[in-house]
Parts: structure tokens; sequence; C-alpha cells
């Protein structure tokens, strides 16, 4: 998402509150109309730690036993925007007990009297909808047993902010945010009394963004597999609010859920989760199979990439390889600098990973997650092969690979990716070509990759290099990065590394040429975590001399690996 300037960022501001004050001139609602089924998926553990006064936001936790959650000062904008969006609001209703319905009522009834007038934080479009969509998928919870004055102020508010919805949406950014605050108006359009004069616009805004910003691959500008995933969230729910009160469903919003769900199957590992590429993490629990199955389309993406992702599929092993640029423009400030990155999981147990983005973990953080060293694949000098532009909140992608052929085939023994890039080629002449094949029956991954000199020009760029001139070589690292439950260790000699997997299963990593492999520390980034997790990468290092270099590796399962059941009970969900 791109950060605008202070000045806009303070004018924006003003406005929000301005609207949001005007908003409560309007007569507000008494009661629903119709109120659509509770879709969002909360997490059992997650309320029982929020009843016990843990707040885990944003990569903060909270320590505040019978704290109300308002009280608690955030600790930067994330934390913040967690606490106004009510997604907390999931897990305690995921609880549902006595004890944690009066809590949320509590909390509710307390945001209403500090925030419903349209003073304090809360107050933008993007996070109205995210509320309002909560409160109306959690009504019954919340207003069971509830005062009529209690009662009033909510009905009051959720006029309040569905008038303020109406008049802001527009100054959403394209995406996920203005999908968030146009689905939330819808809802409430349909919802309450009074409050259905909203719901024409904003489905043709909805509508008219599908056609935008929805691409022929089913993808987004940002390229975010989850965001992907919370954008079809969205419009799903969106449609079936519409179709739950007997309105049409725009063509342009149906023909979006039909190119998302194949690509979101395409960017699914074989343990469930999206493959964690430019910000995304794995998704939320649950969403991913709950959106595909409420949808009720079918298929994976057909022959080509999938938001600019490949995929090859075999056995039980999965491996998801970004095969396009990173994001550009506005869509670049949380890209990555991953192009021929990969990823691989066997069964229940991802193998190969990237180290994710490290967002929730601070400033730095972010930008070492979004580093090519921070990937599965090779980096040339310590550069990434993107370049980065400006500073902290105006930092964007501004130098990005432009040549990037592509090829899935079928190899004589299984499934084959054919990459490249050229990255490197502005500053050292070099391209970067990758070929990935896995066997047809998923048990073998063997891997080459090449940095080659392709013409003249190169050539004589490659010669000019002050390390060649030097004789010193080019120094590369080609990155292996592993999860955390995988556990490594160099084999005798030092000629391959064994990955033991908490499934029994056990994968032997080899290679050829005159790299040296080494097993060196790395950290795993996720949400819902204190702090990064400590891991380990395999890499292999060495030095450019030549127009062409070679690296060839392999990645093999062990013959009469035990498996456990409890894997195979659990292998690829069949969402169809």
């Amino acid at each position: 998402m791109f950060k605008p300037d202070r000045t806009t960022a303070r004018l924006t501001l003003w406005m929000n509150r301005f609207h949001a004050w005007r908003s409560g001139l309007v007569r507000p609602a008494t009661g629903f109309v119709s109120q659509p089924e509770p879709r969002t998926i909360g997490s059992f553990a997650r309320g029982r730690q929020l009843m016990a006064g843990n707040f885990l936001f944003a990569g903060h936790l909270v320590e505040a036993p019978k704290t109300l959650i308002w009280d608690i000062a955030p600790p930067d904008n994330s934390y913040e925007a967690e606490q106004h969006g009510f997604g907390w609001l999931d897990d305690l209703a995921a609880v549902a007990d006595p004890n944690t319905r009066e809590r949320a009522q509590e909390w509710l009834w307390a945001w209403i009297d500090r925030f419903g007038s349209g003073k304090g934080a809360g107050w933008t479009p993007d996070l109205t909808g995210r509320r309002i969509i909560r409160w109306i998928h959690h009504a019954l919870f919340l207003l069971r047993g509830a005062e009529k004055e209690q009662s009033d102020a909510y009905f009051r508010s959720l006029s309040r902010q569905t008038v303020f919805l109406s008049s802001r949406w527009q100054t959403c950014s394209p995406g996920l945010p203005r999908f968030e605050a146009l689905t939330g108006l819808i809802y409430a359009g349909l919802s309450l009394e009074g409050m259905s004069h909203h719901v024409a616009a904003a489905v043709r805004a909805l509508a008219r963004d599908c056609r935008q910003h929805v691409d022929d691959q089913g993808g987004i500008p940002t390229r975010n597999p989850e965001e992907l995933l919370e954008v079809f969230t969205l419009l799903t729910w969106g449609a079936a609010a519409l179709i739950e009160t007997g309105h049409p469903v725009p063509m342009d919003l149906q023909r979006a859920i039909q190119r998302i769900a194949p690509t979101l199957r395409t960017l699914r590992h074989a343990d469930g989760g999206l493959a964690r590429f430019h910000g995304g993490g794995r998704g939320i629990e649950g969403r991913l199979d709950t959106a595909l199955a409420a949808s009720g389309v079918k298929g994976r993406a057909t022959d080509g990439l999938a938001m600019g992702y490949a995929r090859l599929s075999a056995g039980r092993t999965s491996v998801i390889v970004d095969a396009s640029a990173p994001p550009s423009g506005k869509a670049s400030y949380n890209a990555h600098a991953s192009t021929l990155a990969f990823e691989l999981t066997s069964g229940r147990r991802p193998v190969i990973v990237n180290c994710g983005s490290g967002a929730v973990f601070g400033e730095k953080w972010r930008r070492a997650g979004r580093a090519t060293p921070s990937h599965s694949t090779l980096c040339l000098d310590g550069y990434s092969s993107a370049r980065l532009g400006g500073r902290g909140k105006t930092e964007l992608l501004v130098e990005t690979p432009r040549n990037i052929p592509i090829q899935v085939s079928q190899a004589p023994d299984g499934l084959r990716f054919e990459g490249g890039h050229d990255g490197y080629v502005k500053s050292y002449g070099l391209t970067h070509a990758r070929t990935l094949e896995l066997t047809f029956d998923g048990r073998g991954l063997a891997g080459e990759d090449l940095l080659v000199a392709l013409d003249d020009t190169a050539k004589r760029r490659f010669d000019k290099s002050p390390k060649v001139v030097a004789l010193e070589g080019i120094g590369f690292h080609l990155r292996f990065h592993l999860h955390p439950e995988v556990d490594a260790t160099v084999d005798m000699g030092g000629a391959s590394v064994s990955l033991a997997l908490k499934s029994g299963e056990l994968w032997l990593f080899r290679h050829e040429g005159n790299a040296e492999m080494t097993l060196e520390p790395s950290v795993f980034l996720e949400k819902g975590r204190l702090r990064p997790r400590a891991t380990k990468q395999i890499v292999l290092s060495g030095r450019a001399m030549d127009y062409a270099t070679r690296i060839r590796w392999s990645l093999a399962k062990a013959q009469d690996t035990p498996i456990s059941i409890r894997d195979l009970n659990r292998d690829e969900p069949d969402l169809s």
C-alpha cells in the first residue's frame, strides 16, 4: 500500500473527522432488515488469550489482565488499526461463552462511548468497513441480553459509520482497503433499516473495481497471495449478502470471483497454506478452505502463470516459484526482490521457504525481509535483484528485472520449470537462469542455476567489473532457507545435508560444481509471533570467473522413509 506524504495524510485525517461528525446528523436506523450469517472465522485459542488479558496485535504483545482494550496505548499505527478494525471480535465469538460475550459487549459499548461520535482513531474508510462487517456478522452475539439503550446506541453508531462510508470510500487506495470499505457499505445498506439507498452505488463501485483491479490471471497489483485471499473473501461475502437479500450479483463481481478462485488454488501448497511472497503469509487457518468452498468455483489455473507464479505439483510435493518481476509503482511498497525464488512443501510439512515479511517486527526487519538474501534463490555480490529507492515510508521498488522469460513444460521423468531474469545485467552483465525439475512421484527436485553473459555488450560489462579485473570473480550465494521445524545436519564429509521432517520423512540435499556448501543461521518471519523464529539455511557460495557459471543441486526424499499416520490422513485437502 502506498504511503501518502504528511500533508496529504493530515488533510485526509481532518476530512475523515469532519465527515464522521456530519454523519451523526442523519436519522439512525432502529433495527435490521436483513442480517447476513456470520462468516468470519476466529481462533478459539486467541479468544482465550484475549480473555486472559494477552493482547497480541501487529507483532506486539501487551499483557494487561482485567484491562479495557481501549485503555491500552497502542505501540504503533498497525496495532491501533487492529484494535479499531474489530478483527478480535471473531476470536471472542469463537469462544462464545457468557463471560466472553460480556467482555465483547463491554468493549463494544466502550468504543461507542469513546469514539462513536467520530473523534479519535478508527475513522478511516477501510477500518470502518472492516468494523461494520464484524458488528453485523456477530450482531446476535453482541445484542443478546443488551438493554434497549445499548441496542439503540449500537444501531445509531452503525448508521453513522454507514453514512461516513458512503461519503469517504472514494478516498481509499485501490485494492484491499477499498474492497473492505465497499463491502462494509454493502453489508450495512442491505442489513439496516433506512440504509438501502446506499447499496446500488456501492455495488456499482465494487463491480468497477473488480473489473479494473483484478486482472485476467485472477491477480492483484501487489502480487501478495494473502492479500488476494482477503480480497477474495470480501467478494464472496458481498456476493452472498446480495443473493440472500434477493439482489442481483453484477457480472463483473461474478467474473472476478471465478478468476481468483483457480489462482488461489494454484498458490496453495500441499499443506493448505499459501505461498509466502511479497509481504503475504500462509493465511488465517481455515479461511482459504471456507472462501473457496463458498465461491463454488472448481479447478486450478490453466497452463501458464497464476498472478506471476508458477507451480509444480506431484505426489505429495508442491513447488511454487515467483516467476515475474516484483510489483511496481504504488503497489511496490511491500514488494520483495524475490524473482525466481521458490518454496517447497512435502505433504503437511514446509521444507524450503522464504524468510517472509518482517513488517510486524519493525522497519529494519521489513527491509531485511524484502531483500533477495531472504529468499530461496541466487544473490549476486550481496545485492538484491531489484533495487529499493527512497527511505522509510516513501520506500518503493524503482529498478526491477525487466526481461523474465519463463517456460513450464513436461520433462522425461517429471515437470520442468525454466526461467531467467536480467536483474544483474545492468550491474554485472550476468543473467540468472534457473531450471527446476520435479519428478512425477514428487520425491525429487533437481535444480540448476546459471550465471551467464548472453551477448557482447553483457560480456564487456562483465569484463569491466572491478572484481573481474582483479581476478577475484564476482561472489554469489545460492540460498535455501529451511522451515524452523526442519532438522538439518551436514553429513559426514560435508557432501550432503540431511533434512529430517516432523513427519518422519528424510530429504537429502546435494550439489555439484565448485561452490562451497555451508549450513548457516536464518530466520523465519511470520505474523502472530512476538519475534522472528531461528532456523537454518543451506548456502552454496562461489565466484563467477567466466562468462558462464553453472551450479547443480538436488533435493531428494530418502528411500523407505517412514511417514506418520497423521500426515497421511492430512494430505492436500480436496476443496473442489
